[in-house]
């Protein structure tokens, strides 16, 4: 059976329901229709986004779990369709936003963010199950079967997340600081550009060879190398975003705060690809991150001050 327009599924659906004698009170039968024919979109969604990570990935392992939540996602779907009586075509805009998000951000952040629309989905099977005691099945799969499948991915970026949580806290703990108290002590954004640069480039060279160090010292399955390019390249890319206000504006004052404000940013994306992929409170973590980096920031701003005063620059 082909896909039909929406409003002839609904009206399907809601006849096949009403022969069916499925429904009981208090849901209507249009607005049940309605439920089961978004929730069996949403199936087969992430049955295509799943199938087509598993021929993919390149690791064996991540594709076998990718290939066994596939499937439950399309035995999910079945279970809708025997109910509806219709064909579902899977949300285009749900399977290219989560396909562009694994190959941006990782596989893992995509299906853990993906999974963490399963609370809606939840609630809305909940208020169904008196009608559809078969969901019940359903609800235990997407509770617990697939998230312990998703606990088993191996994925490099999150076995090297450590190294980059390294990079990026240095570079904003140390360099807002620096920046900080280099515009009280310079007064100049070119020359705090400057300063700033050289820093930043001169400590993620040591951070880089620190971590390179540490891991050798580990004897783990992370490698040396690897760990080492992570945090440089973080902590370099951090730099560079918050040296950029000190390039564009000619006012300090301006400059400084703009470069607080990409702190923010930065401290509150990577808080929340955390949160999402590792399982990890995400309000706790920003916060820590935040007031440590400002608080560094407030310090600096104290001793660039003190400095300017007790040894003038003529600048």
């Amino acid at each position: 059976m082909g896909v039909q327009p929406a409003n002839v599924q609904r009206s399907h659906a809601t006849h096949h329901f009403n022969s069916t004698r499925r429904l009981r009170e208090p849901m209507e039968p249009e607005n049940l229709a309605r439920r089961l024919i978004a929730a069996q979109r949403n199936e087969i969604t992430e049955h295509r986004v799943y199938s087509k990570l598993a021929k993919s990935v390149r690791d064996p392992h991540n594709s076998q779990i990718l290939e066994r939540v596939a499937e439950d996602e399309l035995k999910h779907y079945s279970f809708f369709r025997e109910n509806t009586g219709i064909d579902v075509a899977p949300s285009r805009t749900g399977y290219y936003k989560f396909m562009l998000i694994s190959k941006v951000l990782g596989i893992t952040f995509a299906l853990k963010l993906m999974e963490r629309g399963e609370g809606r989905a939840q609630a809305a099977y909940q208020r169904m199950a008196g009608h559809l005691p078969g969901i019940k099945d359903v609800m235990t799969d997407e509770q617990d079967h697939e998230k312990q499948l998703l606990g088993l991915l191996d994925e490099e970026r999150l076995r090297y997340v450590g190294s980059v949580v390294l990079g990026l806290n240095d570079a904003l703990v140390e360099l807002t600081g620096a920046l900080a108290g280099l515009s009280f002590a310079l007064r100049t954004t070119r020359l705090v550009a400057v300063a700033g640069l050289i820093t930043g480039i001169a400590a993620s060279f040591s951070m880089a060879a620190s971590e390179y160090l540490s891991t050798k010292s580990e004897g783990g399955p992370r490698k040396p190398g690897r760990a080492m390019v992570y945090t440089g390249v973080a902590y370099v890319l951090t730099v560079l975003f918050l040296i950029m206000p000190f390039l564009v504006f000619v006012n300090i004052y301006h400059a400084l705060a703009f470069t607080i404000l990409n702190a923010i940013v930065v401290i509150l994306v990577f808080s929340f690809y955390i949160s999402v992929a590792k399982d990890q409170p995400f309000r706790r973590r920003f916060l820590e991150m935040a007031g440590i980096s400002l608080g560094v920031a407030g310090l600096s701003f104290l001793i660039g001050l003190l400095v300017r005063e007790i040894l003038p620059t003529g600048v």
